[in-house]
């Protein structure tokens, strides 16, 4: 079947005719908007260089993608053979185009998925492939893939244009130069890509190579990091350096939400034997929570926006830590509480008039019980689009059905695509505002809002949401 015919204009939308009828209509005026990425993970690099060429369709869509390759290897299906380059250096075992292959035969597996839909739209839209992804036409499609990226309007630059990408947020730790973004910067190119502050490396005192991630903190901000008073001094140091590279917002990652406001002495003392090379039971908790209330009260002193993402139990399977590392699909969620871990810092600084705090969840029955009260009470509060797990047609509708009653739809920030997968911004953005106009079109057809509301509604959704929440 052509591709074509699996992307229906009025694909995803409620079967009931009336509410579809609507759900067009509200799509159809905030589909061309341009997009606002706030929180993602693509490379500055690609923008750095105005010559950049992505290296192949396997490199470009299947290598970067946890969503991709953790589904094959659920099905058995090694990550040498999905071309992960190993820890030790060991040749890959397949080469591009047999990866692809690999890939297209297994693409069965990713049937009535994000990651299937998303593909199959970018496939497309954005390489005019017209034909359905099977084992049978994967070297057919591999080559074209491939001579479009070899065409001249298929750089990161040209290709950020053609997205109609407002602006592009990335994420680098605390101790990048932001040398990508200063070359951005002066090439005089248009586009606007902007680094995100995330400082885990160096806060959360069990990262790997905390350690080396300090000195590479003292070396950047210029400033020697030996106890509490001069770290705190080096962070704020960077914040600086980011807001003036453009930075709105920071990003912050921890296993639990849990905050606790430690005297500047007792920061100290866990710092300083952290240093020495010793962690004590609890350091790491303590200090981490310690640290989510320095970095609010750094956002209500700076106006940067802060991001929390909670409740991932990281690398779960230690064998592909040993031999792959991070970040290789291995993540999973565990159950999270808000409203006692967040209480400390919700008291200090939710009501303070220039914070932002966005939280995001991995634990859906935390959204009606505890995150939509809480966002429908603090001011400073607003909470993140689904993330990850739920970042679905079924999981953003679920979403907007749990939060909305208590928080309403302006106590939320919009959509963010949260990829290292470039050529899938689209993509995620139009399933993004489908799953909108369809729920927003659900409460016309029953006479919840009238069609002035469903209007300002679904452009707040696709586009003003984020902006705001952002301050972009």
């Amino acid at each position: 079947m052509p591709a074509s015919n699996l992307l229906p204009d009025d694909r995803y939308f409620d079967p009931n005719p009336a509410q579809k009828e609507i759900a067009l209509q509200l799509y159809e005026r905030v589909k061309n908007l341009p997009l606002i990425c706030p929180h993602g993970h693509v490379d500055p690099l690609l923008f750095a260089d105005e010559k950049y060429r992505f290296p192949s369709p396997t490199k470009l869509l299947i290598t970067p993608d946890h969503y991709i390759f953790r589904m094959l290897y659920s099905q058995g299906i090694s990550l040498e053979e999905v071309g992960i380059p190993r820890l030790d250096g060991a040749p890959a075992v397949a080469n591009d185009e047999e990866v692809w292959q690999t890939f297209a035969d297994h693409f069965y597996l990713f049937r009535g998925t994000p990651t299937g839909m998303w593909l199959t739209q970018e496939l497309h839209d954005v390489f005019g492939v017209t034909e359905k992804l099977t084992s049978q036409s994967a070297a057919a499609i591999y080559a074209q893939i491939d001579q479009r990226l070899q065409s001249p309007d298929f750089t990161p630059r040209r290709l950020y244009e053609q997205f109609n990408i407002e602006v592009l947020c990335t994420t680098d730790p605390a101790t990048s130069d932001l040398s990508h973004h200063a070359a951005i910067r002066n090439s005089g190119w248009s586009g606007r890509i902007v680094p995100t502050f995330r400082p885990d490396a160096v806060v959360n005192l069990d990262a790997a190579g905390w350690r080396g991630q300090i000195d590479a903190l003292s070396q950047v901000s210029g400033i020697d990091v030996g106890d509490y008073a001069s770290f705190i001094q080096a962070l704020e140091q960077r914040r600086a350096a980011f807001k003036e590279m453009g930075a709105t917002a920071t990003d912050h990652a921890a296993v639990t939400p849990f905050t606790e406001r430690l005297s500047a002495q007792d920061a100290d003392i866990i710092l300083r034997r952290a240093l020495g090379g010793e962690v004590a039971d609890g350091d790491v908790k303590r200090f981490t929570g310690h640290m989510l209330m320095e970095m609010a009260r750094m956002s209500s002193e700076d106006g940067l926006v802060m991001q929390l993402h909670p409740g991932s139990l990281r690398n779960h399977n230690p064998q592909l830590l040993e031999k792959f590392g991070p970040d290789m699909g291995a993540d999973i969620p565990v159950a999270t509480e808000f409203t006692h871990n967040l209480k400390p810092l919700l008291n200090e600084f939710g009501n303070h008039p220039n914070f932002r705090l966005i939280l995001f969840m991995l634990d859906e029955s935390t959204l009606s019980r505890e995150l939509a009260p809480l966002a429908g009470h603090y001011p400073a509060l607003r909470l993140g689009p689904p993330w990850w797990f739920f970042d679905s047609w079924n999981g953003m509708t679920r979403f907007r059905e749990l939060v909305s009653e208590t928080a309403g739809l302006y106590n939320t920030v919009g959509f963010n695509d949260d990829t290292r997968a470039f050529a899938s911004i689209p993509a995620r953005h139009d399933l993004a505002r489908r799953v909108d106009a369809n729920w927003i079109a659900n409460l016309a057809v029953r006479h919840i809002i009238d069609m002035d509301d469903a209007a300002d509604m679904i452009d707040a959704a696709a586009y003003g949401l984020v902006k705001a929440a952002y301050r972009l």
